[in-house]
């Protein structure tokens, strides 16, 4: 439990990778780890795309101001979600474990923003998502090119935020 505590504390959003691919099994692990996050009555309305085609990461780099760092990334794992009644909270849930996994691999990831993006219907053309699918989120992925970069950073304090019973 307390290596799980610690990864739970040493994740961090990486946007500076080295040039560097993540081996195909490291990636197929990562996806792994996300079919088993929680999902509302089992429902599993997850699709994962994963993007390691240096034109496919620079033009999806294009698509949204904050996402330029993907052309650099060794991969980039797009998380699709059939519209179900929680279809974004299932979505980010699968998110979430991508994102420790990889963090687990060393392995650095960044979590940029899909659903209700004006770029979603690019990302979907690009890839060829079929109709009903919407994109939850986009993970770029790559080996940090800083040592450090799972170093703690500063966060509030556990008692500016904890509550116990009402505010």
């Amino acid at each position: 439990m307390d290596n799980l505590l610690k990864l739970l504390k040493s994740r961090r959003s990486v946007r500076l990778f080295k040039d560097k691919n993540i081996p195909e099994e490291e990636l197929r692990e990562i996806i792994d780890a996300a079919r088993f996050a929680p999902t509302a009555r089992n429902i599993q309305p997850w699709e994962f795309v994963v993007i390691t085609d240096k034109n496919i990461l620079s033009e999806i780099a294009g698509f949204g101001q904050n996402a330029s760092f993907i052309s650099q990334a060794a991969a980039c794992i797009a998380v699709f979600s059939t519209e179900t009644n929680y279809y974004l909270e299932d979505g980010c849930a699968a998110t979430c474990n991508i994102l420790l996994a990889a963090t687990a691999l060393g392995i650095g990831s960044c979590w940029i923003a899909g659903d209700k993006k004006t770029y979603c219907p690019k990302v979907n053309s690009l890839l060829y998502a079929p109709t009903g699918l919407k994109l939850v989120s986009l993970i770029a992925l790559g080996y940090p090119q800083e040592e450090n970069s799972f170093k703690p950073v500063q966060k509030k304090g556990l008692n500016d935020l904890l509550h116990w019973e009402r505010f």
